[in-house]
């Protein structure tokens, strides 16, 4: 069965070393450099080495970001031939550089040996990687407007306790009533935000977020459930609702 998939394996890291500013055409040319230290025998099935130049923050940590990501590409029933592209993110490595000492050498061959393993274990690993182009079909029929599972994301890769990621877009979940919505406050990157009431629904609320300070380079959304009911275990299920509400800073 052939199937194609775009489930990323994310690096993240924080710095901890000296070097100055690198430019993007001088990161890219570093990179290229790095690949061709690697042996042939080491690079089997990954087709591209890129550099892109956005900035992937961590949901949660203001000083953490995605360094890089192994996205498979295709694969077949067994996944041994499995193809990959490994992508580096200068803008992350760029936003590490300005918080301080930081080696642009030893991490962009940190990161691309850490993807060069991943993409090893992804070939191991065909019922994720089933799993997670399921998710990338739905968030696709989501972005479409077209009916979706609404756990789909759950599929995707988990970045923290209740964050998933799936292709660009991340989601936060929450259950409704517990600090999240149309109530309490919501933490990302390191910011604490106040998210504007919705307009509500009975079902599950998949609210995109407007106003992120560093957002991701796809959707931030605030995804609420219905706390459990016993009720409504007899009951239809109430349709889900997406959203874009704005989010305002509460400790700039």
């Amino acid at each position: 069965m052939e199937g194609r998939t775009s489930i990323p394996h994310s690096d993240f890291r924080i710095p901890h070393c000296g070097g100055g500013a690198v430019r993007l055409d001088e990161f890219r040319s570093l990179v290229e450099r790095l690949v061709r230290e690697i042996p042939a025998e080491f690079r089997g099935g990954v087709v591209a080495v890129d550099v892109s130049p956005k900035a992937l923050p961590h949901p949660v940590h203001g000083d953490v970001y995605t360094l890089g990501e192994c996205v498979p590409l295709e694969w077949s029933g067994s996944g041994a031939d499995l193809h990959s592209r490994i992508i580096l993110h200068y803008g992350s490595f760029a936003s590490l550089g300005r918080l301080g000492d930081f080696d642009w050498r030893a991490e962009a061959w940190e990161t691309l040996t850490h993807e060069l393993r991943h993409h090893l274990e992804w070939r191991a690993n065909v019922d994720a990687l089933a799993a997670y182009d399921w998710a990338a079909e739905q968030n696709f029929a989501r972005h479409e407007g077209h009916p979706f599972d609404p756990s789909f994301f759950r599929s995707g890769e988990a970045l923290h306790d209740g964050i998933w990621k799936v292709d660009d877009d991340v989601f936060i979940e929450r259950e409704q009533g517990a600090g999240s919505g149309e109530q309490g406050d919501l933490v990302w990157h390191g910011r604490r935000y106040r998210v504007a009431p919705p307009r509500g629904g009975a079902g599950p609320l998949f609210l995109t977020l407007e106003g992120l300070v560093e957002p991701p380079p796809g959707d931030a959304v605030l995804v609420v459930r219905p706390a459990p009911r016993l009720l409504e275990l007899f009951r239809r299920r109430p349709a889900l609702v997406q959203e874009v509400v704005e989010v305002t800073v509460r400790d700039a």
